[in-house]
């Protein structure tokens, strides 16, 4: 398994940016692997909601299906799934130490089966960058709205 983890200061309050967060289409603005996402189904980002990502990792296209499996006032899990991988994204919001904004700690982690598990020492460095790129974007995007 491959797995990142980027503690993020943003100027937003914790509970704005979980809200914003929850909703998974938002990756396309703050996760530069993302070029597509969108809900599946009707209802709010609620346990069971659903989306289709399509994403873009090392010039390869691929789509999961990302289910939010667990939402708490401060904490969101989504996983994602297709034949190759299984992709685990945490996300742990609290408010800053000073008080000002919010402190997104994000946690990703990519799970390949069969042939593919071979492969994941080779693409530790670029999953590292591209966290290193959302951890850039994230900030931009949530301290714009």
């Amino acid at each position: 398994m491959i797995e990142v983890v980027r503690e993020i200061p943003v100027r937003r309050p914790a509970g704005e940016v979980v809200e914003y967060l929850a909703d998974f289409a938002h990756a396309v603005e703050w996760d530069p692997g993302t070029e597509e996402c969108e809900r599946i189904g009707a209802g709010g980002s609620v346990p069971g909601a659903r989306w289709r990502n399509v994403s873009v990792f090392r010039g390869r296209r691929t789509e999961l299906v990302y289910e939010l499996v667990a939402r708490e006032s401060d904490r969101l899990v989504f996983v994602g799934r297709n034949g190759t991988v299984t992709a685990r994204d945490e996300i742990t919001v609290s408010p800053a130490p000073d008080g000002a904004g919010a402190v997104v700690r994000y946690r990703a982690g990519l799970r390949f089966r069969g042939l593919a598990r071979l492969a994941e020492p080779f693409l530790r460095r670029d999953f590292e960058r591209l966290a290193d790129a959302a951890e850039r974007r994230m900030p931009e995007v949530l301290d714009r709205g």
